[in-house]
């Protein structure tokens, strides 16, 4: 099977771009074959922390040849035109091109050409060639004596050479003819840095990763995963461990090394007093190491476990003992840390926020944290939290920002604060609500429970989302650089998880949202802010950010398999928005639409409103009871006194919420509907009897929009 091989050896490619990089080769020389022609069977990509590599197989050793058509001017043109045309389809006379007939514009004259194919091998080398010097890495470099050149060849760092064969796998393959200067390229590569630096001849795929095993490579990136996660858990079980695995940093570890090999270290046992996620991250982060547990007790172990890029002749011991000794160093570190924050009160770290910028146009931490803390105050009874607790763990939840560790690890905000806060002696639900309220971050983070964490989670996205918009920060199609987006599924999650009453519009009453709005006017914040208060009917920038949070809700819900025309069905004839109300009412309404007399009844009600849109563009809306005494077909007065009664019945439903009911309600309408448009006439000849025949059909109307606005939902 005829295969294209490419290896694109370099000094180093960065362990966080390899997987990226592997795929983006494989797009890039794959459609470039497609597009000129060439099919191709399978590929493989892959990537070490020296070189890329692709194999492409199944490929013919020629593209086909190509009929091409050309369009030219018609019979008795100006010579210039048929000149051009003769020029441009490559035709040495006229009398070359055919005479198609066009019954409008009469004769033209037509070039069938035929355009022969290409050898693959050019076509390879064109496409390495331009794969190479258009390659989509995050950064790049030029190097050497060509950096200065006008066009110089980038790369993530310096291309040493370049395999790039093409052939049957029966036998030698050919050396694609690729042209970069200063890139030699041939049929060889070298094995490991270390172990085997010498030149090795390859062939094709199979032969280079049997030649590169031996001299100490392992090429395919998930092999190497494996293999590393494998010996690491067989070490560690030796020695009566489990390791603590780590998808992101297995992944890292894999692409740094070529020839893994895993070695257990060390640490003293005073650093086991250190917060566990301290001593995790310092291990991680500085030496790229994975951390242990003891697999009697659970507990963190002093032992951790570190990949090496060679075997050591003294079987890594000098290894070993050199990551021992930075390990200490850092959880020396730590430890520092550690001790000298538990020095200071968080009350009085919290004091340091003053200091902290949040944003140039609304102020410090400091100013944040005020009304995070009034907000949480406010939302408290809707969650069940005592205020006062809430109050106090919203103005604790930033303190750890300013402490030693938090600065040299900002991915333990949150976690330390809550360590200091156990270790200072304060309520557990302050010190839970520290760390879980910035919970949660994704659509797949656990959603805080303990009502205080809840509330506290709740002020720090709401007071994010408003101030932020209210700044001018609003995301746009290409950015969302504040993550707003992400906060507003967080409030959404909050709300949804814990089953809270919190209107975010409507109700009389001012909405949190409104209220953390007006917060904001004292401090000199965005013009927008200004215009959307004199835009908006409450005098509040709330009904924008409200719609900000549906728009995400819909998208949320789409998620969990609830079309977008259900919930929008549904927002429009609120009076009041709240996720928990939706979400109660479309699932009644999805219920009932994928009932028989749901998807009957939605079939009149498409008649109903037809004639009612056809109608009311004419003469203007029609509104009012139908007058029962102008009625004579017993089939619309039954209709008229069962939308009378259904009406009734529906808003009793609505207000206790018994959405089910409701809907079972409007269910009794069906057999009416359809009997009504099966024997009456709307358009009537008499005005007075047609004109209450559409005051039936507009009650009917009137009647579903106390659920949902069915005209929203296709179908």
């Amino acid at each position: 099977m005829p295969e294209l091989f490419v290896e694109l050896l370099s000094e180093e490619i960065p362990a966080r771009m390899q997987r990226r990089a592997a795929g983006d080769l494989t797009r890039l020389v794959t459609n470039a074959l497609v597009d000129a022609g060439l099919t191709y069977e399978g590929a493989y990509a892959t990537a070490t922390p020296r070189r890329l590599v692709l194999a492409v197989t199944g490929l013919p050793p020629r593209s086909p040849d190509r009929r091409e058509e050309r369009k030219g001017p018609r019979v008795g043109a100006p010579e210039k035109a048929l000149e051009g045309f003769m020029r441009a389809a490559g035709l040495a006379s006229i009398d070359e091109a055919e005479v198609m007939t066009d019954p409008k514009k009469g004769d033209f004259y037509i070039a069938r050409t035929t355009v022969p194919g290409r050898d693959t091998i050019t076509i390879a080398a064109e496409v390495i060639e331009e794969t190479v010097r258009r390659f989509p890495w995050p950064v790049s470099m030029r190097w050497g004596e060509r950096s200065a050149d006008p066009a110089p060849l980038r790369w993530v760092r310096p291309l040493t050479s370049i395999i790039a064969t093409f052939g049957p796998d029966n036998e030698d393959p050919e050396i694609v003819p690729v042209d970069l200067p200063g890139v030699p390229v041939g049929d060889t590569t070298v094995g490991h840095r270390f172990h085997a630096p010498g030149k090795i001849r390859v062939r094709r795929l199979d032969d280079y990763k049997t030649s590169l095993e031996k001299a100490r490579v392992v090429v395919d990136l998930d092999r190497r995963r494996d293999q590393i996660l494998h010996d690491a858990k067989n070490a560690c079980h030796a020695l009566g461990l489990d390791l603590v695995e780590d998808e992101g940093l297995l992944e890292e570890v894999a692409g740094l090394v070529e020839w893994p090999v895993v070695h257990i270290g060390r640490f003293e046992d005073w650093a086991l007093d250190l917060p566990d996620e301290v001593i995790r991250l310092t291990i991680r982060e500085n030496q790229k190491c994975f951390v242990t547990r003891d697999a009697a007790t659970g507990a963190l172990a002093n032992a951790f476990v570190l990949t090496a890029n060679l075997e050591a002749p003294d079987d890594g011991v000098a290894i070993t003992a050199g990551n021992e000794r930075v390990v200490k160093a850092r959880l020396s570190d730590a430890r520092f840390f550690w001790e000298q924050d538990r020095k200071t009160p968080l009350a009085t770290h919290a004091k340091k926020l003053e200091a902290v910028t949040f944003h140039e146009k609304l102020g410090s931490q400091a100013a944040r944290v005020e009304r995070i803390a009034a907000l949480a105050r406010e939302i408290a009874p809707a969650v069940g939290a005592d205020p006062d607790i809430a109050e106090r763990a919203a103005r604790l939840a930033k303190a750890d920002l300013v402490t030693g560790m938090v600065g040299e690890f900002p991915e333990l905000q949150g976690y330390m604060g809550r360590r200091y806060a156990e270790a200072e002696g304060l309520e557990r639900a302050v010190a839970a609500a520290i760390e879980e309220h910035y919970a949660p971050l994704g659509p797949s983070d656990a959603v805080p429970e303990a009502p205080v964490s809840v509330t506290v989670a709740l002020a720090d996205k709401i007071d994010q989302l408003v101030s932020l918009w209210a700044a001018g920060e609003k995301p746009t199609g290409s950015g969302d650089a504040f993550g707003l987006r992400r906060a507003a599924l967080g409030i959404i999650r909050l709300i949804l998880a814990n089953a809270l009453r919190v209107p975010l519009a409507g109700g009389g009453a001012e909405t949190v949202i409104a209220k953390t709005w007006a917060q904001l006017r004292s401090l000199d914040v965005h013009a927008e802010m200004t215009a959307a208060s004199e835009a908006a009917s409450d005098a509040s920038g709330a009904p924008w950010i409200v719609d900000f949070i549906l728009e995400r809700f819909i998208v949320q819900q789409r998620d969990a398999g609830v079309s977008a025309d259900t919930v929008r069905a549904i927002i429009p004839v609120l009076a009041t928005i709240d996720l928990v109300d939706i979400v109660n009412r479309i699932a009644a309404l999805s219920d009932f639409l994928a009932s028989e007399d749901g998807a009957t009844l939605m079939a009149g009600y498409r008649r109903a409103t037809n004639i009612l849109r056809a109608e009311e563009k004419k003469d203007g809306p029609v509104s009012g009871a139908p007058d029962m005494g102008v009625l004579i077909e017993p089939q619309e007065i039954a209709l008229a006194e069962a939308v009378a009664r259904v009406k009734t019945d529906v808003a009793e439903a609505v207000a206790r919420e018994d959405y089910a009911a409701a809907m079972e309600a409007l269910a009794a309408l069906r057999t009416p509907v359809d009997t009504f448009f099966d024997t009456v006439l709307v358009n009537a000849e008499d005005a007075s009897l047609r004109f209450n025949r559409l005051r039936i059909l507009a009650a009917l109307r009137e009647t579903t929009l106390q659920v949902a606005d069915f005209s929203a939902i296709s179908g």
